[in-house]
């Protein structure tokens, strides 16, 4: 454990988090919970999904924005706002200074993809893209914080940015009254430390749980006395890819949380393609996190009510259709099948009709005559194939042994 000393006066309390929770009320969206059967029944618990996906900007980071905005006094107001990000805390801050009248500037990587930065501008902000990581983009955005007045608008080290995400813990309360568990992803902190202290405050016995990503673990680092926290590596949860947690989310976890975990990109893209397959909702990797903790065992329900928020629903979608492909490939509903055949007339006809005599489909299909290890006279042939389960894959692999060709599966 790691002592962190607070400003008391930049401390979250409960009554900032109440205060928020009436002033947000009709100005953002009510997010649903919803049950899942089949998670519960997966999991041998009452599950729930708390969908902040469903929030105005696509995630719960517009909830602390505008909060902060009514704290702003008439000056700051007139002066505007600034902020850095490449992500949710862009979209939420923008969409807050716009219906809060004030002008936004956002500094954001140069590398951040066409769709994040449109999507900043289409809610009226003024963007700049500076540097060639999140920690140059901060550095522009303090300059122009001094330079221009503007006040520099925090994604997760603030009073007023944590108290306007408590209030979807007030929300998971009136929801779910009987609510054992809630398990929230984790970046910088400010989410779970103000859904912590929100529900902690009004009942005693809930277990808030943490989840963060393997490569970016910025609070576990800092829990255990780690100064200067460091990345691991690339993840492709960008929501949760903070490098630095707050001093004031600090004090918060260590006060509120009961423990935090990590789990790998793997695990938070088949989460992610789960809650698309079997709930119908699109969520980003940072969202699917809780449910990858649990799927993971990471986290036991222990047969309890139990809480998964699914913090957004911003996702590029490229991405996401390799994690859908890639879902289908780890439940078997899509395989990759090769192999090397005679280059010669009526040898792929022959193979295809196999194929389709199994009742499988061909999604995609390679011919490669290049490749260095595919022998003169012959082409290496790549399929990939929906089929039903293993027993499906199973007769499709006898049919293409009846017509004379050994293919193997590709697992790579």
């Amino acid at each position: 454990m790691v002592i962190i000393l607070v400003d008391q006066e930049k401390i979250t309390t409960i009554g900032d988090i109440e205060e928020a929770g009436k002033f947000l009320s009709g100005k953002l969206e009510r997010t649903p919970v919803i049950f899942s059967k089949t998670f519960s029944d997966m999991f041998g618990a009452p599950v729930f999904l708390k969908l902040e996906n469903f929030q105005k900007t696509g995630s719960f980071k517009t909830r602390g924005a505008l909060f902060k905005m009514s704290k702003l006094t008439d000056s700051e107001k007139s002066a505007g706002v600034v902020a850095s990000s490449a992500g949710n805390h862009a979209q939420g801050v923008a969409y807050a200074a716009k219906i809060s009248n004030i002008s936004s500037k956002i500094v954001m990587p140069s590398y951040t993809i066409s769709a994040k930065i449109n999507a900043v501008k289409n809610y009226g902000a003024q963007v700049v893209l500076k540097g060639n990581s999140y920690k140059e983009a901060f550095i522009e955005a303090k300059r122009v914080s001094q330079e221009e007045k503007r006040t520099f608008i925090d994604g997760f080290n603030d009073r007023w940015i944590i108290a306007g995400q408590g209030t979807i813990g007030l929300e998971i309360l009136e929801d779910v009254p009987d609510v054992k568990n809630v398990i929230v992803p984790v970046g910088g902190g400010g989410l779970i430390s103000g859904i912590a202290m929100s529900m902690k405050e009004k009942k005693e016995d809930i277990k808030i749980y943490g989840v963060q990503s393997e490569n970016c673990d910025c609070v576990i680092q800092t829990m255990e006395g780690n100064p200067n926290p460091s990345s691991r590596g690339f993840t492709i949860a960008d929501g949760i890819a903070v490098q630095n947690p707050g001093d004031i989310n600090i004090s918060l976890i260590e006060k509120y949380v009961d423990n935090i975990v990590t789990v790998n990109d793997e695990q938070m893209a088949y989460a992610l393609f789960k809650l698309l397959e079997r709930q119908k909702i699109v969520v980003e990797a940072s969202g699917a996190a809780p449910l990858a903790s649990v799927m993971s065992g990471k986290i036991d329900l222990r047969g309890e009510p139990t809480v998964l928020v699914v913090s957004g629903g911003n996702i590029d979608l490229l991405l996401l259709s390799k994690i859908i492909y890639k879902g289908m490939e780890t439940d078997m509903g899509l395989v990759r099948i090769e192999c090397k055949i005679p280059d010669k007339p009526g040898t792929l006809h022959s193979i295809t009709s196999a194929i389709s005599n199994s009742g499988a489909n061909i999604f995609h299909a390679e011919v490669d005559n290049l490749s260095q290890d595919t022998p003169v006279g012959y082409q290496s042939i790549r399929f990939s194939v929906n089929v039903r389960d293993n027993e499906h894959l199973e007769t499709l692999l006898d049919r293409l042994r009846e017509s004379g060709y050994h293919f193997h599966i590709v697992k790579d």
